[in-house]
């Protein structure tokens, strides 16, 4: 194995030591004079082979990375493979410091992400609408096809900034909107900016219903858009009070419930450890005040102060009763169910039920439309009058 590895972020200043080998991208390695007599790899594809060679190299081993290479950069791969210890590391300004000062704002407030290497929906689904956010941009995933996602997501207005090559020869910057972004042809080599005027929870509370794509969860296992916006208006939201999310899943209904009622105390529990994180995750991401319970109900509702609103996703008829046990004067409970005698004896418990089927419009390959059904979904709510 090397016996030392540096790292070096590119406008680095700091001097070298003796080095045996020098590894990093192409147009990393076009960009300085590569000492007499020392090898250079450059990283293609794949970087398994790039760390054999690291790992067979005896002496130190230079790898040259854009900006600050511990964000989102190589140092997390070569740290895993090789151990901290081993790493030098030497960080420049990374491309979104620089973006920010750029546009001359902060950005310790701004949620980052990265679509190197990981799924652009995911990519946009994260920043849709924070408030202020950075997306480190690919050419497998462009601006263009980030604003593209944005777009079809119904995500809300930004002020956008495409920063290019920064730092580099042909450095721009660009100011433009959504629409702008998605009908543009920008460089791959970019981080773009949005900015929203409103904090996350005032724009995102104007709305509900989101798309499922906004939220990370397991194989499908999420109360689907169109059901979840029929389930927010019968729980007729109050501005202030406790409302449990049973069985959360992927949070969608108790993050929508925090969003449109900020001052509300929101609490999902979910039995499942890894959907429980992802609850966190998604929570987070949008700027929702949710506690995340990780505990199976009933007996998990035992610590909780009393609720005012409750949506049930999950769960028998007897988490159901034990709601309704706990449930504060002129409280409300929605419970969503597949099967028809669940959802008829929690009827019977509560009052009211509707069965909703919804047909999502599909384009067919000749231009028309179809109505693709999904398979209907049975909401009961009470017993708030």
């Amino acid at each position: 194995m090397a016996e030392r590895i540096v790292v070096i972020g590119l406008s680095t200043a700091d001097p070298l030591p003796p080095i045996a080998l020098v590894v990093g991208g192409r147009r990393h390695l076009d960009s300085i004079a590569l000492p007499p007599g020392v090898p250079a790899l450059a990283i293609g594809g794949e970087l398994a082979p790039v760390l054999d060679a690291i790992a067979a190299e005896a002496g130190t081993v230079a790898v040259l990375a854009s900006g600050d290479p511990g964000f989102f950069g190589i140092v997390r791969a070569l740290a895993q493979r090789f151990g901290p210890a081993a790493l030098d590391v030497r960080p420049a300004p990374s491309s979104v410091s620089l973006a920010f000062a750029r546009i001359g704002l902060p950005w310790d407030d701004a949620l980052v992400v990265s679509a190197h290497g990981r799924p652009l929906a995911a990519a946009a689904a994260a920043v849709a609408w924070a408030a202020k956010a950075a997306v480190l941009v690919s050419p497998d995933s462009p601006p263009e096809a980030l604003g593209k996602e944005l777009v079809a997501l119904g995500a809300a207005p930004a002020q956008v900034a495409v920063c290019s090559r920064l730092g580099l020869a042909g450095e721009a910057v660009v100011h433009t909107d959504l629409d702008g972004l998605a009908a543009g042809v920008w460089d791959p080599l970019s981080v773009v900016v949005l900015v929203r005027g409103a904090p996350v929870a005032a724009t995102a509370g104007r709305d509900w219903g989101r798309p499922e794509a906004v939220f990370a969860h397991r194989q499908g296992m999420i109360t689907k858009s169109e059901v979840r916006a029929v389930a927010l208006g019968k729980l007729q939201l109050p501005t202030r009070g406790v409302l449990w999310d049973v069985g959360a899943g992927s949070g969608s209904a108790a993050i929508e419930c925090a969003l449109l009622s900020p001052a509300l105390r929101v609490f999902a529990v979910e039995r499942r450890p890894d959907d429980a994180r992802r609850i966190e995750d998604n929570a987070s991401r949008l700027g929702a005040g949710v506690t995340v319970v990780a505990g199976e109900a009933p007996g998990a509702l035992a610590p909780l102060p009393d609720p005012d609103r409750v949506f049930v996703g999950g769960g028998g008829l007897d988490v159901l009763d034990a709601v309704m046990a706990r449930l504060r004067p002129d409280g409300q409970v929605v419970a969503t169910f597949a099967a028809m005698d669940r959802a008829a004896a929690a009827a019977g418990r509560l009052g009211h039920l509707v069965q909703i089927s919804a047909g999502r419009g599909e384009r067919l390959p000749g231009g028309g439309w179809r109505l693709a059904g999904a398979n209907p979904v049975f909401v009961a709510w009470g017993p708030r009058p």
